[in-house]
């Protein structure tokens, strides 16, 4: 059995190839009868990664200009420029259009993560399947690929249930090694790397930090609103803003997720990061300084305890600025008295300037602890994997073998929490399937 173009695994990237390899050969005018597209996949239905992602109600993408979801969402500015054809290429509104087209409507909210507006991940792995349908592609399911031939310019994909399928171009779209249960298990990188391509070990990215110890147990299940979050070791530093909660093994919530891949290379290489929370990230620690003095002019008896459980956390403004983000969670006061070496009882009028420079150090730089272990099944995507110098980013073809097409979670980037990831998983497969198919008027 033989296909024109056969792609490996059905979740975003993949199914997008196929799509648009469809779409592009209906352009050029080829008869579908005599250009197949067969998708392989080893679960039992399409989409398993879309369908849990974004706690099941999948963040489809991030709103914004393209050049705005690339600086928003890829840090790591080599990982930028290799998106930059594909993200330009087939949009945030491109996939949006097409969902529509099934009747899914989605909507972005005020942090720009755009939802369906009805369903969940399920309708959007649904929209897919009934677009692959309309696109006549055949689904093999419950098909494991364990090795790939290439001989005379034909590919040769073997199943572990036996047999095997000859196509003329082919897609692997498996994804990463994050969450396996979803199948994700490293077997496209592993028949990459069988092909002859070069890798980087895949490490954790979009994953919880797990501590060493907590600061206290007293604090699991506290949640610090829009603080900043910050890493480092003797390697160097990395910083990100948002919510973290604390969990009863680490830290959780946006910021940690974000920063997890900073974590994980710190950790590996130096085998000790810490991790500090700025519970005022808008005051440097000169403004805070003066907001402390001005504050123990105005309220001399007040207890220090006092003034920190009634305390906004992560303020716009001064100390009487918005506190949209609550307070200080009364649960870290405790410790913020701790650590800074302050009585109980003490009063702002008894406190000494050594006493407020290590309050204003403890606020702006809390102690959370080190981490142990930045777990890599615990992760929404994968870092790591194919290298990009290895593909083209204008085609998504190998540079190493011709006729071979690698996308999505596959290759070696990672984005930022916040639908970014699965953008460039329908950008980078959407130029994969096309450029596959534009072969066919060579």
């Amino acid at each position: 059995m033989t296909a024109s173009l056969l792609v490996v695994g059905a979740g975003a990237s993949g199914m997008a190839s196929a799509i648009a390899a469809r779409q592009t050969a209906d352009r050029l005018g080829i008869r579908r009868e005599d250009f197949s597209i067969v998708i392989v996949e080893r679960n039992s239905r399409v989409g398993e990664k879309i369908r849990i992602s974004g706690g099941g109600k999948c963040n489809i993408t991030h709103e914004g200009l393209p050049q705005e979801v690339l600086r928003k969402g890829f840090f790591n500015r080599a990982e930028e420029r290799f998106l930059r054809k594909a993200l330009f290429g087939f949009t945030n509104s491109d996939i949006l259009e097409l969902l529509l087209k099934k009747g899914l409507r989605a909507r972005a909210r005020e942090d720009g993560k755009v939802f369906p507006v009805e369903g969940d991940g399920t309708a959007v792995a649904e929209a897919f399947e009934s677009l692959l349908e309309d696109s006549a592609v055949r689904i093999e399911y419950s098909s494991r690929v364990t090795k790939v031939l290439f001989r005379d310019g034909l590919f040769e994909v073997f199943f572990e249930e036996g047999g095997s399928l000859g196509a003329e171009w082919l897609v692997l779209a498996t994804g990463g090694v994050s969450w396996p249960q979803t199948g994700t298990t490293g077997d496209g990188l592993r028949i990459a790397r069988l092909l002859g391509h070069t890798q980087t070990s895949p490490s954790p990215a979009l994953a919880p930090l797990y501590l060493v110890r907590l600061p206290s147990s007293s604090l699991a299940g506290i949640a610090l609103r829009s603080v900043g979050l910050r890493v480092f070791s003797l390697s160097g530093e990395a910083v990100r803003r948002g919510d973290v909660l604390i969990t009863h093994k680490g830290l959780s919530g946006p910021a940690a997720l974000s920063i997890s891949r900073e974590a994980a290379l710190f950790s590996d290489k130096d085998k000790k990061c810490a991790v500090v929370a700025d519970l005022f990230p808008d005051l440097t620690d000169a403004v805070l300084e003066a907001e402390l003095l001005r504050h123990a002019v105005e309220k001399g008896s007040q207890m220090i305890r006092k003034f920190l459980q009634m305390c906004p956390i992560a303020p716009t403004g001064g100390l009487r600025g918005s506190s949209l983000n609550g307070t200080i969670p009364t649960a870290l006061v405790p410790l913020i008295m701790k650590h800074a070496g302050l009585e109980e009882d003490v009063t702002w009028s008894t406190l000494p300037k050594i006493g407020r420079k290590k309050l204003l150090t403890v606020l702006k730089r809390f102690p959370l602890g080190e981490v142990g272990r930045v777990p890599l099944e615990q992760g929404e995507v994968s870092a790591g994997g194919t290298a990009l110098r290895e593909v083209n980013p204008k085609t998504m073809e190998s540079r190493v073998v011709p006729g071979l097409f690698l996308c999505g979670e596959l290759l070696d980037y990672a984005g930022e929490i916040g639908g970014f990831n699965l953008q460039a998983a329908f950008s980078t497969g959407w130029l994969a399937g096309s450029s596959a198919a534009s072969q066919l008027q060579e």
